[in-house]
């Protein structure tokens, strides 16, 4: 039976001021707080998710090794062949079957290895400038929307305050006015604004046509209309009646890299096509305006945005496009029933809606990084690493810990979604990150906010617009979300990618 996992707390010392009576006045006050954080998983390793990882790695062995030394050897024997032999001693026939059968190895060879799936490119959306909120303009608008009692406001600007979030975040202000109620005419607006512009800014830049997208993604955690929002991308750019398209609603922040997946396997399906993959949150629709301090944490981190994202697993597009995938994996907690409700879309005891989040979240959301990252890591580590480990593990003494990679070797770039400075830091701290694998994940939290799903691709247009992806650097994207789920996923810069003339940060001094 697996051992339950430890309950792990981070205590922490808080300043209360001075004194101002009794036989301590004058003198400093302190309190401690004790919270709940990550566990320290670079100090425990699960190998059942050691064991998922190698079996994630030898899946395809006999592709990519036995097949090749097949080959060879078939290879060998006809070298010993000379030309004037085979008329000579084997018939026609005999010839025109030898090399049938070599054909029908080649074939068979290339036909069942997993062809690679490109990214030819992707574009992020910046909203409006009208749009704009500062940190002290959304307390102010809160306050006189009438809507928070003053405990909320002092929550929210006390969340705020410790955020990670900077002054040029973008957010829909209508839903400071007093009258604001939800409807799906202001989430269709919304989304129709952020969809459309992430894609009409993909194909500004890269000059693609969209009647050539055979398959459409669209991933959306809350708001989910009928018709679909891929419905209401097909019908604004008139798409072919022959395109796949799928919409995937309520699987959060971590939907991104899920829709990847699926276009992926979609692509394997349909070889030669075009995947178009678009990542979205409706704030207007995660909007809470009651006054449960739990609920109210998703309103001072959402934010505006979108991502959209080309893909194709033609050979061709290798010339052209900007990354390959590598790796993909995708880990779901949600047998477990404290990871199933850590975040949940509810209604309060006054039948407000908005997004619930637990006080557990940080911890279970690290037991579902700690299983992801492990089960990762024998897909990138280096093989020296990989060896240190598994020696660790086959000659380890009771007092001795395993060897723990260092997963830095791994990757050039980390994307962290951009949840909040506390998440960061502590993921930080436990991988032993250093503050430049950190920066795209805080300069996008300080810049756009928490855009959900889409966030890891605001964090990579980062570093492009900073020109740091050179040809074969390899880019970690790590995302997670309600369920409970943690994805990564692993691209392969396959050129020294240029700044672009829609990039999300253009204009920008950080």
């Amino acid at each position: 039976m697996e051992r339950p996992e430890k309950e792990c707390l981070s205590p922490e010392i808080v300043s209360q001021g001075v004194e101002n009576s009794g036989p301590y006045a004058g003198s400093p006050s302190f309190s401690v707080r004790v919270r709940r954080s990550l566990p320290d998983f670079l100090n425990s390793v699960n190998l059942k998710y050691v064991k998922l990882g190698y079996g994630y790695l030898l899946n395809h062995f006999i592709y990519f090794v036995a097949a090749p030394v097949v080959l060879m050897l078939f290879g060998t024997q006809i070298g010993k062949v000379k030309f004037s032999d085979l008329w000579l001693e084997y018939d026609v026939l005999n010839i025109i079957c030898l090399l049938g059968l070599l054909g029908l190895i080649v074939y068979i060879y290339f036909d069942l290895t997993p062809c690679s799936t490109y990214l030819v490119d992707f574009a992020c959306y910046r909203p409006p400038t009208e749009f704009k909120i500062s940190k002290e303009e959304f307390v102010e608008l809160a306050r006189k929307s009438g809507k928070f009692n003053e405990a909320a406001i002092q929550y929210q600007q006390h969340v705020l305050k410790n955020s990670g979030l900077g002054d040029e975040t973008y957010l829909p202000r209508i839903v400071f006015r007093p009258d604001y109620r939800i409807t799906l005419r202001d989430g269709r607006e919304e989304a129709a604004m952020l969809m459309f512009g992430a894609v009409d800014d993909l194909l500004a830049t890269t000059g693609f046509l969209i009647k050539d997208v055979k398959i459409l993604i669209v991933n959306c955690g809350i708001l989910n209309t009928t018709p679909s929002l891929s419905a209401m991308l097909i019908n604004h750019y008139k798409l072919s009646h022959k395109i796949q398209s799928f919409s995937l609603g309520g699987m959060g922040c971590a939907a991104g890299i899920t829709a990847i997946d699926l276009a992926k396997d979609l692509l394997g399906a349909y070889p030669g096509s075009y995947a178009l993959v678009v990542s979205t949150e409706i704030v207007s629709f995660t909007w809470y305006d009651g006054n449960e301090l739990d609920m109210l944490q998703p309103n001072c981190f959402f934010r505006m945005g979108a991502a959209a994202v080309l893909l194709s697993n033609h050979q061709l597009d290798r010339w052209r496009a900007k990354y390959e995938l590598k790796q993909l994996v995708r880990t779901h907690k949600g047998m477990d029933d404290r990871c199933f409700n850590s975040i949940q879309l509810k209604e309060d005891a006054a039948g407000k809606q908005g997004i619930w989040v637990s006080k557990e979240v940080v911890e279970v959301g690290g037991h579902a990084l700690k299983a992801n990252i492990t089960t990762l890591s024998p897909l990138v580590l280096p093989v020296s690493e990989q060896f240190h480990f598994f020696k660790s593990l086959l000659f380890k003494s009771n007092s001795n810990k395993p060897y723990i990679p260092d997963y830095k070797l791994a990757f050039e770039h980390v994307c962290i979604l951009a949840t909040s400075k506390k998440v960061l830091d502590e993921i930080q701290k436990n991988l032993d990150l250093t503050d430049e694998y950190m920066e795209a994940s805080r300069k996008t939290l300080e810049k756009f906010g928490n855009t959900s799903s889409s966030s890891i691709w605001y964090e990579l247009a980062y570093l492009e617009a900073k020109g740091k992806i050179k040809n074969g650097d390899k880019i970690w994207q790590l995302a997670f979300g309600s369920g409970l789920k943690c994805n990564s996923v692993v691209w392969k810069a396959l050129t020294n990618v240029k700044h672009q003339s829609k990039s999300p940060w253009n204009n920008d001094s950080t």
